[in-house]
Formats: C-alpha cells, structure tokens, sequence
C-alpha cells in the first residue's frame, strides 16, 4: 500500500484518493466500493477496503446516480476521416457499436493532442459510455500525459476507453506493429535487387513515423540498403506530394521511396508523375497500410498491408466488452502487417 494522498485539512476524500493509497485503478476501487457485481480479486478487494477505512471515506450517492445514467454514446476520436486509414478503422468501430445499441460521435483531431484533450473532457461530461482513439501519439510527454489523465477521469466516471495505435496511455490497445512491418518491407525491397532508398517520413513527433522510419532503417542494415535521403513532411497526401518535389529538387541517388504511409506514397506518386519521373521505370515507390482507394492506384503500390477495418472492430470490442483485468493491466492485441509487392516497385536484379 502507497502512502496517504496529501489532502486539504477537512476535504473528505474521494475514490481516487482511494485508489491511489490502495495502488490500485479507480475502475477497480468503484467496483469495490459501489457494490458492483463484477468480480474484483481478494487481494485487491482487501486493500481497497483498507485504504477506505484509514480515509474514512464515504462514497457520494449522487456520483453513483451519474454512473448508472451514462449514455449510449461512443465518442470516436481519428485524427482525419478523410484519410482513407481512418475511414475504415472507423467503418469497423461503427459496425461493433451498432450491433451493441451504441450510437458512435465522430470527432476530428487533425492531429491536435490538445484536441484530444478536449474532446475527451466534453465526453466524460456528456456521460458517454466509452471512447475509441485512433491515431499515433505525440512523442511529447507533457500531452501524452494530460491525455491520460483525462482517460483516467472519463474512466472513474464509469466509462471505457480502447486505443488504436501506441499503448502509452494505459488503456486497452489494438497495436499495429510498425516497425515489424517496416522491417519486412526493407528486406523485401532489398529482395528486389534496391540498395539505395529514400524515406518520405511524417513529422517527426508522431511516434507512428518514427517507429516506421525505425524499423525501416533496422531492415536495411540487415540486408545491405543504406537510407540516403529523409525528408520529413505532413503525415497526408499533400505531404507526400510535396515531400517527393523536395526531394526531386535537392536530387537523390535512390532507387526506391518508402513513403511510411500509403496516403502520402500517393501524393509523392502524383508528384513524380507531373515531373515526368517514371514510377517504376525510374523510381520505385512503397508505402504502408494497404487503404482500400490503393485498387484506383496506377501504378498499383507495394505496402504492408494492416487489417483496417478488423482493427477497428477490435477496438470497439475492447470498449464496449467490460473486462475487469483490463483496469488493472490492460489489454494489448497486437497486429502483424503483410508486405504487399505490387508494380509500384521493380525488380533490379
């Protein structure tokens, strides 16, 4: 047991002040106390009683009322909808959710963790059942940990919470393994007879980027490709594009480009092909995720394809499925990609 939370002298104590003298979740210190029917083990059970009793805490029957009348609303976070990627984690949250009678609120972050932040402060205020992230984490620890401050909030308050992406916010998290799949797509590319690679990556404070730039690089020191050129840019179609024209300015050795997503392999495309590069006559090009819009694709691109629209499934399951040991040590469901070779790339050798 932790030592006893500072407290204003007279200010009753409340179930997190509970919680955290017990070193347990406030989720598990709710079940507990509120008398909830879902199992809790003895161990845990036994603390949180015991820190209640050296708090004197009392339990607050009109925070308990609020519990029972939360909504049946689920608060979709993404970054952008009109990226095809989250279009269709979204097209598998809103399936879960309507088989269970949830109505699904999409929110729009455009790559905001503050407003991340907000959104999930106005949720928790509305009583909505649970809220689904989707979306790389910022490498900023300061926002990163506001934001799972307000998750923990949201929680205590009797709501859930599932992540798409890194599983730093101590939530229930479905985890694409980037630098797995990046890994795999370097060597494959090698395979193919390139040595020389461009990497067309996204801001440098999105963990998604940098894990996929990570894994890319550890690929090619394995299989004897060297990254000559990194240019960073928007983690969007235009992005790409205008990462490919930087990089077409300044001049490359490269054989191949590994945009570190899909949508901006596909602007980079489009910007080769105005300036009369021939993909993959003089440059090949790879990207990651497999979006669906990839079938409109000419040429059709080489990836690592995730399971979009299952990812989004699963997340809603991990949100809406209650499951004590998720409060205590959160689900973790990673996800492998699969290297795609499509025309976009061609052999060498």
């Amino acid at each position: 047991m932790t030592e006893e939370p500072a407290r204003t002298r007279g200010e009753p104590a409340t179930l997190d002040d509970v919680a955290r003298l017990a070193g347990v979740s406030p989720a598990t210190a709710s079940r507990v106390l509120g008398k909830s029917t879902r199992a809790v083990r003895p161990q845990l059970r036994e603390k949180v009683l015991d820190a209640a009793a050296r708090l004197s805490y009392t339990a607050n029957p009109h925070a308990r009322a609020l519990a029972r009348s939360a909504s049946d609303i689920v608060g979709l976070l993404v970054h952008d909808i009109a990226d095809p990627y989250f279009s269709s984690i979204a097209a598998g949250v809103t399936r879960v959710a309507e088989e269970q009678g949830a109505i699904v609120v999409l929110g729009t972050t455009l790559r905001d963790p503050e407003r991340e932040i907000e959104y999930a402060a106005t949720l928790r205020a509305q009583r909505a059942r649970a809220i689904v992230l989707v979306g790389s984490r910022t490498t900023d620890p300061g926002t990163t940990s506001r934001l799972a401050a307000e998750l923990t909030a949201f929680r205590s308050a009797g709501g859930r919470v599932a992540c798409v992406g890194q599983d730093g916010l101590n939530v229930p998290t479905v985890r694409p393994d980037n630098q797995a799949g990046a890994d795999r797509l370097a060597r494959a590319l090698t395979g193919l007879g390139h040595r020389r690679f461009a990497v067309l990556c996204g801001p440098h404070d999105l963990v998604t980027a940098r894990e996929r730039l990570d894994g890319f690089r550890t690929g090619l020191a394995a299989s004897g490709g060297t990254v000559r050129d990194v240019v960073e840019g928007a983690f969007t179609r235009d992005g790409g594009y205008a990462s490919a024209l930087e990089l077409l300015r300044h001049g490359t050795d490269a054989t191949c480009v590994f945009a570190v997503n899909d949508v901006m392999a596909v602007g980079a495309m489009a910007a080769l092909r105005e300036r009369s590069v021939g993909v993959p006559e003089e440059l090949s090009v790879a990207g990651f995720d497999d979006i669906a819009t990839l079938r409109d694709t000419i040429p059709a691109l080489t990836t690592v394809r995730l399971p979009l629209e299952e990812m989004g499934e699963q997340a809603a399951r991990l949100a809406l499925t209650p499951n004590p040991a998720d409060d205590d040590e959160p689900a973790l469901l990673p996800v492998s990609g699969e290297v795609i070779l499509r025309e976009s790339t061609r052999r060498l050798v």
